[in-house]
């Protein structure tokens, strides 16, 4: 556990941001090698319905995991105030709902797995295939919330180190579980699935052992399990604007993913694969802004507005100082990246995502900013702006993708992406500096 009331700043940021960030990139490492996977052994219409299908669970996990870090702010504050009292009745009281919202969505989700599908223009070639990767996704829903419940828990008090190793024995044995279903066994798109869902069982399982050992103040008794009605109503409030601020973008990206599909399957494959390096791209800017947050509610429930100034001022530096690298590195590898994650041969898919990357790899300075801003502002409990803000960016970001993929193909949506981020970063800024003192003085307030 960081306690990051006291102590250096950018050193809690870094601390916390870089296991976070090698979590990250080892789950995107597993989905890049689940596409590499699905894509050599099965072919360019079974990673068509792989791809096709992530977009709708990723909406449903973003949601309903959006009240898990509405509950991580809470914890961040309660254990920046000393309260560990608190900590622990709200982590009870955000498991015992947790569960129940995501036994619904699984009914929801398994029963209509088809008409989503349908309703985003999934070619009918690939549809049955889609269908069954869907289904067996939601089959295992329960387990990718808890994961994320738990893992958002120990981070709430500091601890991005153990999630990591959870995270690590998961992807180890999604890869090899990959390899036995698919490769050996020829399972096809169900035993992708299915050796996610293991994988996702094996990763609860090892987060609750590790708790019990490490995290005492997480441990819960039978008589803990209960939910606590005016911690869960105040958690609704944060949680629901974050889990409808989450779904908000890949709402979105269905809308830009049915877009892409009427384009054929070689553009589904290409946008598939450069999907997969954007969000390797992205991921240290979301790890800072997340550590941007947990620093910014403890030294809130701390009573300390001068470090949650300089939170997000020293923060902001580091994000940005990471763009030149990650600039350099998309545009030296992109050919190579593109090709690993498309089938053998698949020419026009390699070019497509090729050009793609060459105009996407300028523009992640973006991400470098708002992710920052947001991560402030989450720690704040400044919800709605953050809603308003990335529903405005990925509105404008759809808008035009409708207009320009049609004309230029998947590089319009690179610019789409462009607008769509320097859109929200003006808005975001210009109401940091309209209420930035109120914020600060509503610190100082509570403490008196």
């Amino acid at each position: 556990m960081q306690k990051m009331t006291q102590g250096s700043i950018p050193l809690h940021l870094i601390r916390y941001a870089i296991p976070m960030i090698l979590g990250n990139l080892l789950q995107l490492t597993y989905n890049a090698v689940d596409s590499m996977i699905i894509g050599k052994c099965l072919g360019e219409n079974a990673l068509a319905a792989v791809s096709t299908s992530n977009p709708i669970m990723t909406i449903i996990v973003l949601g309903v995991s959006g009240l898990s870090m509405g509950a991580s702010v809470l914890m961040s504050r309660f254990y920046g105030a000393n309260d560990t009292e608190k900590v622990r009745r709200e982590f009870a009281t955000s498991l015992l709902f947790s569960i129940f919202c995501s036994l619904i969505v699984f009914l929801l989700g398994f029963v209509f797995s088809n008409a989503i599908l349908r309703a985003i223009h999934t070619p009918e070639v690939i549809l049955p295939e889609a269908g069954v990767y869907l289904r067996v996704m939601f089959f295992g829903f329960l387990l990718t919330f808890l994961y994320n419940l738990l893992a958002a828990a120990m981070r709430s008090l500091g601890d991005s180190r153990t999630p990591l190793i959870s995270l690590s024995v998961s992807c180890i044995l999604n890869i090899l579980l990959d390899l036995l279903f698919v490769a050996v066994l020829h399972m096809g798109v169900f035993g992708a699935a299915f050796a996610t869902v293991l994988s996702q069982l094996v990763s609860v399982l090892t987060q609750v052992i590790l708790i019990s050992r490490r995290m005492p103040i997480l441990r819960l008794t039978r008589a803990d399990l209960r939910m606590d009605p005016a911690l869960l109503r105040e958690t609704l409030s944060i949680g629901s604007l974050t889990a409808l601020q989450q779904s908000a973008q890949p709402i979105g990206k269905v809308l830009i993913q049915s877009v892409i599909n009427a384009q054929g399957v070689l553009a589904i494959g290409a946008f598939n694969a450069v999907c997969r390096i954007d969000d390797f791209a992205c991921i240290p800017a979301q790890s800072i802004g997340s550590a941007i947050m947990t620093c910014t509610a403890q030294n809130r429930g701390g009573a300390r507005p001068d470090r949650c100034r300089e939170t997000f001022r020293k923060g902001l530096l580091i994000a940005v100082a990471y763009f030149p690298i990650i600039c350099s590195l998309t545009l030296l590898f992109r050919r190579s990246m593109i090709s690993a994650l498309t089938p053998d041969k698949a020419d026009e898919m390699i070019r497509m995502g090729t050009s793609y990357l060459s105009v996407k790899a300028w523009f992640f300075i973006m991400p470098c900013i708002t992710n920052s801003i947001q991560g402030f502002f989450r720690g704040m409990t400044r919800m709605r702006i953050v809603l308003f803000s990335t529903v405005l960016q990925i509105s404008i970001r759809t808008v035009f993708v409708f207009f320009l993929v049609p004309r230029i193909g998947i590089t319009g949506e690179a610019f789409a992406c462009f607008i769509g981020w320097l859109v929200m970063a003006v808005w975001e800024f210009a109401y940091y500096f309209a209420v930035r003192e109120k914020m600060y003085q509503s610190i100082e307030s509570s403490a008196g």
